[in-house]
């Protein structure tokens, strides 16, 4: 199968770490494609962001939703989840949601820990847009800030192992789940200083979409998440707009 991995910021960095740590887990056989947006904001950090991040995964599904099996959209909180699985036919996985989840059949609790106190209120929105809110611990995030994305693991390690272990301590969290693709690929190096499951959210969402894939559920006809009317629209790229006013199937 083929899994597509849209990243919607600009980093490349951050899809080559989410490239990286995805195919540590993939099946044999299953052929993973990285994306990284070609417009918008270096990293996804605010609910503004986040609009911007949203429409660019739509663009980057649109673009390659006929030549994959499913999608990953590979920015923690999930922009544009729900859009996508109304437009296209694919299976379409979040990392939040993958990540929360698998935490969920590992313990009774999670907690999300990042490394930026400016993602926690987007993040508590994704918490709640998944109706997981009674499932989580909390939402923690060092203090201060970082000098480079692409550095962050090394330059935040330490502090997030100490941070996971004062939450599994102080607030009895079962599962712990690093926030952030930047952090892609951390869980392999510092997970056994960590005393419960540890989860890396872009292995959850390669494994959670590869079993998408296998159950060939069919794409929703009726309710919530069905394909909407045709619309018109102007100004977007011309294979979203095929999507939107159906002309393409």
């Amino acid at each position: 199968m083929r899994l597509l991995i849209a990243n919607p910021n600009t980093t490349q960095a951050v899809t080559d770490k989410l490239m990286a740590a995805a195919r540590e887990v993939a099946a044999p056989g299953t052929e993973l494609i990285g994306r990284t947006a070609h417009r918008g904001v270096p990293y996804l950090s605010t609910r503004a962001d986040a609009v911007i991040g949203g429409a660019v995964t739509l663009e980057m599904l649109a673009e390659m939703h006929t030549e994959v099996d499913a999608a990953i959209v590979a920015a923690f909180a999930d922009p544009a989840l729900g859009g996508a699985r109304e437009l296209f036919d694919i299976p379409v996985v979040g990392l939040a949601e993958a990540a929360m989840l698998t935490a969920c059949m590992l313990g009774r609790s999670f907690a999300i820990v990042t490394f930026s106190g400016g993602l926690v209120p987007w993040y508590r929105e994704c918490l709640d847009w998944n109706g997981l809110g009674n499932r989580c611990a909390g939402i923690f995030a060092l203090e201060g800030t970082f000098k480079s994305l692409a550095d962050v693991q090394e330059e935040k390690g330490e502090a997030l192992v100490a941070l996971a272990n004062e939450v599994i301590t102080r607030h009895e969290a079962d599962v712990i789940i690093l926030g952030g693709a930047p952090l892609s690929g951390l869980a392999r190096t510092i997970g056994t200083r960590i005393p419960v499951p540890l989860i890396d959210s872009i292995q959850a969402a390669v494994k959670q979409a590869e079993t998408l894939v296998t159950l060939k559920a069919r794409k929703a006809v009726t309710g919530t998440f069905r394909r909407p009317a045709a619309k018109e629209c102007t100004g977007i790229p011309d294979a979203l707009r095929a999507r939107f006013e159906r002309r393409d199937g």
